[in-house]
């Protein structure tokens, strides 16, 4: 989950990675010792004296709460907010655990759990905008960066979308998402958007909020290709109700109007139900498995959002167009060669940041 804020305010939050009250550790070599440094920083240095003083989300959320206390209502800000929850490891405070006891499996009582720990702190993030009388110059989105894990031990129901996180069904690229805040114009608050929207999308808004060109010239220098990111603020506020995205490249695959063709083998075929786990699958996961590469499968995904019908025999000249403009976005991809792990990043983590992973340079 992601959230962020721009103009006096713009706000992104986005849901993504894990959360526990001891930070990950990654094991690393270093003069013939293996070593365990933490995966904790702290904006201008390594978070030393925070690791297991506190869940995780709280740490995090104390400090968007201090940023938010003692900036200057003068000034504009941007902030990024990316909560370690909703995610494994399933863990949260036995007090939100406890609200949701009536939930039988354990994974998913912990996972509505953390959802409602969450929403609290967006509740005391928008409580204090309101205080400070930051609220009606905010932006606020708040998105997933991918669908619900579903497989064993992920705690999420993608129900009644087909599939989930890691793959291409829509249970893995259509996510949560909502844009509020004061600067939303008052017609446009509590609409229902149904047009295409990437999470690339969001930095050209902002961007565009903020009056920068999203072109990155020094990316050009580079060589690399553009950004991808197109600005939603016209749709946001109602200037238009036609998003200026009509294509979403998925890796692969792809998103057309109302069309989604996919190319390659896809896991997690299959769809849960209302409840779940349940008794046809106690530990959960989907076992189901599709050949989408030999013989690409196509989707009418605005008729049959729940990918029940594969329309590739029947709509020919779809499918031919839908595969002409994927080889078009595949030939664009940025994959850049990414070289070997370099081994001094354990000595700078021991040495430099004393037990602590942190920026390098080879």
């Amino acid at each position: 989950l992601s959230l962020s804020l721009s103009l006096s305010l713009s706000l992104l939050l986005s849901l993504s990675c894990p959360m526990c009250l001891n930070m990950q550790n990654e094991n690393c070599m270093y003069d013939k010792k293996q070593h365990s440094p933490t995966d904790l920083w702290m904006t201008e240095g390594p978070g030393v004296g925070f690791n297991g003083t506190v869940y995780e989300e709280e740490m995090f959320k104390k400090h968007v709460m201090n940023v938010l206390g003692n900036h200057s209502v003068d000034t504009p800000l941007f902030l990024y907010y990316a909560p370690h929850i909703v995610h494994t490891p399933l863990q949260v405070p036995q007090s939100y655990q406890d609200r949701y006891a009536f939930i039988d499996d354990m994974d998913r009582r912990i996972y509505h759990a953390m959802v409602a720990y969450l929403d609290d702190v967006i509740g005391n993030i928008t409580a204090k905008l309101h205080e400070r009388d930051m609220w009606n110059n905010t932006l606020i989105v708040v998105s997933s960066d991918n669908g619900g894990p579903e497989y064993p031990g992920g705690g999420a129901n993608n129900f009644p979308h087909r599939g989930g996180k890691m793959t291409n069904w829509q249970g893995g690229v259509r996510v949560n998402a909502f844009a509020s805040g004061g600067m939303i114009p008052a017609a446009m608050r509590g609409q229902k958007y149904e047009g295409l929207v990437a999470l690339a999308d969001w930095y050209a808004t902002f961007c565009s909020l903020a009056g920068v060109d999203k072109f990155d010239e020094r990316a050009k220098d580079a060589n690399l290709p553009p950004v991808d990111g197109l600005d939603m603020w016209p749709m946001l506020s109602g200037q238009n109700m036609t998003s200026p995205r009509t294509e979403v490249p998925l890796s692969p695959g792809l998103i057309s109007g109302g069309y989604k063709i996919l190319v390659s083998r896809m896991m997690q075929a299959g769809w849960t139900g209302p409840q779940y786990p349940n008794s046809t699958k106690p530990k959960g996961g989907i076992d189901a498995v599709m050949d989408c590469s030999k013989h690409n499968c196509l989707f009418n995904i605005k008729e049959d959002p729940e990918e029940r019908n594969n329309i590739a025999d029947s709509q020919p000249d779809i499918l031919k167009h839908m595969q002409e403009r994927w080889t078009a976005w595949n030939a664009t991809a940025f994959n850049p060669i990414r070289g070997k792990v370099w081994p001094g990043a354990c000595e700078v983590a021991v040495e430099t940041y004393h037990g602590y992973w942190g920026p390098f340079l080879p």
